[in-house]
């Protein structure tokens, strides 16, 4: 995987957790920015470590799909990316809740929930025999930026454009799954 790929990766996971962290800061008049980055941060580690956990699990079946591992990743990154897709779309008129300041727990809960595709993603990775260490790091990082600039600008951008933010993410991830699939078809 090149490192152009493994950079939209990490942007296409990211946008779930940049959309939630634009709703938190959206919800504080002026979001302080350890704030933000703790935010950043509790998104970064979790956004991290899933790929980790798909990747262990799609280690242990690996042996058993080699031959059609391409298809596999492929049909992973398309759902996850249509998901995302579909839910910003589908989500493009409605309002951001109103919320007050969020608790430990529940940040962690909400970065948990964000980084569900990234554990399909560390599935198809697996399959791709890529160096996971690395790929989960910079999604970690990419994720960490993203959160803590997401609650800087929460204010700012509020709910008027994070729908096309998920949007954009989707179709990331829908394109790098058809670029893994063309890869292998042509090779």
């Amino acid at each position: 995987m090149s490192p152009l790929a493994i950079g939209f990766l990490a942007i296409g996971l990211s946008v779930d957790a940049f959309i939630a962290a634009i709703g938190n800061g959206a919800t504080e008049r002026h979001p302080g920015f350890a704030r933000a980055l703790r935010t950043g941060l509790v998104f970064g580690a979790v956004e991290a470590v899933t790929p980790l956990l798909g990747w262990g699990a799609g280690m242990l079946a690996s042996g058993y799909v080699e031959a059609i591992d391409h298809w596999i990743a492929f049909t992973l990154l398309l759902l996850v990316g249509g998901r995302m897709a579909l839910h910003g779309w589908r989500d493009r008129d409605l309002p951001a809740p109103a919320r007050g300041r969020q608790s430990p727990l529940v940040l962690l809960a909400t970065a948990v929930g964000t980084s569900v595709d990234a554990a399909a993603v560390g599935i198809s990775l697996a399959f791709l025999q890529v160096s996971i260490l690395t790929v989960a790091l910079v999604i970690g990082l990419v994720t960490a930026v993203m959160a803590t600039v997401g609650v800087m600008f929460g204010r700012v951008i509020g709910s008027r454009f994070g729908h096309i933010a998920e949007m954009a993410g989707g179709i990331v991830l829908m394109l790098l799954g058809s670029g893994i699939l063309l890869e292998h078809l042509t090779h």
